[in-house]
């Protein structure tokens, strides 16, 4: 930092006389002298600075001395005092803007190795990925008939995400929708990862082409904000099915049975509908969810497709017909508050 100082310093008194007039515009030339009140550019001729001479040493250009105050520097105390300025770091910025110079960057210090499949790592991954909108990943859930993602930021796009097998397998890359796993207050715990064929057309041709890392017993990908009513299920496809018929309602997916039936509650929620997947594992997730949700005060209600999931459904029979089907699984109150307000608001 000392060097950096020096040769800024003397880059500066190479052009002190333009120094003194941006930074002390009060003052003015006076032979090979600027005089100015002080080195906070206040108006008067006490303060000299000298214009010309060598870049260091007795006579150096771009050092002053105030007569008044007996203070003395050179100009990069002139920029710090004229500016206000505290940090050298903030005064070496801005003698770097003023000289053209390009930006010193900070000494590279590697980020520290995290614990594979932690939430550190699953924030790492979460902050390399790129948005959903044109990617494989939302071709990917086009195919699976979701053509309107009413994703709220949940979902995202990574080109080369890594894969392994199992410990003793090389990594291969392959194209993946990444989905953040948060908390209640929205904090990234984990992620899921969907890895995709190169098309984007299906999964990818592994073994196990859905995975999740980090911290996920009791949280979930969340679509919109819950309030007092949300709607949670257990696969990410299955949920953006039914949000394609109720956009307007939170929703979020669990990512599997057992976490379904160990889902969180938003402090607000007082209305639960619990999208079954219609098997033995999600009939013992519902029937654990609602018992927790009855025993917290909150009211519990099924909404169950005709065929497998949701996603199912909507492959099947489309968007309307899902919505026609959920209608009248819904609470009266929640019927004209997610779907006839939409329909008014669409035509």
């Amino acid at each position: 930092m000392p060097r950096d100082a020096s040769e800024l310093a003397r880059r500066l008194a190479r052009a002190a006389e333009a120094v003194c007039r941006h930074y002390l515009s009060k003052g003015r030339r006076q032979g090979c002298y600027w005089t100015v009140g002080d080195v906070r550019n206040t108006p008067g001729r006490s303060m000299f600075v000298r214009l010309s001479g060598p870049d260091s040493g007795p006579g150096a250009a771009g050092r002053w001395t105030d007569a008044a105050s007996a203070e003395y520097g050179d100009l990069l105390d002139v920029i710090r005092e004229s500016c206000g300025l505290t940090q050298f770091r903030e005064v070496a910025e801005e003698a770097r803007r003023f000289l053209a110079l390009p930006r010193a960057e900070p000494p590279y210090e590697p980020r520290p190795p995290v614990p594979t499949g932690s939430p550190e790592a699953a924030r790492r991954l979460w902050a390399i990925t790129k948005p959903l909108a044109a990617t494989l990943a939302e071709a990917y859930l086009h195919a699976r008939g979701i053509e309107t993602v009413h994703h709220a930021g949940a979902l995202r796009f990574h080109p080369q995400c890594y894969y392994r097998p199992d410990d003793n397998a090389p990594t291969e890359t392959w194209p993946a929708m990444v989905a953040a796993v948060t908390d209640l207050c929205g904090a990234i715990t984990g992620v899921h990862r969907t890895w995709l064929a190169p098309d984007g057309l299906g999964k990818a041709p592994i073994d196990t082409p859905r995975r999740a890392m980090g911290g996920l017993f009791g949280h979930a990908v969340r679509f919109g904000a819950a309030g007092d009513v949300l709607a949670a299920g257990e696969g990410i496809e299955t949920i953006l099915s039914l949000r394609c018929a109720l956009p307007a309602l939170p929703m979020a997916a669990a990512l599997s049975a057992n976490h379904l039936a160990a889902l969180q509650f938003p402090p607000a929620l007082r209305r639960l509908y619990i999208a079954r997947d219609a098997d033995a594992a999600g009939d013992t997730a519902v029937a654990a969810l609602t018992e927790r949700a009855e025993a917290a005060g909150i009211e519990a209600l099924v909404l169950s497709p005709q065929y497998g999931d949701f996603n199912d459904d909507l492959r099947a029979f489309g968007v309307g017909a899902v919505r026609a089907s959920v209608r009248v699984q819904l609470g009266p109150q929640d019927a004209v508050r997610f779907i006839r307000r939409r329909t008014a608001r669409t035509g």
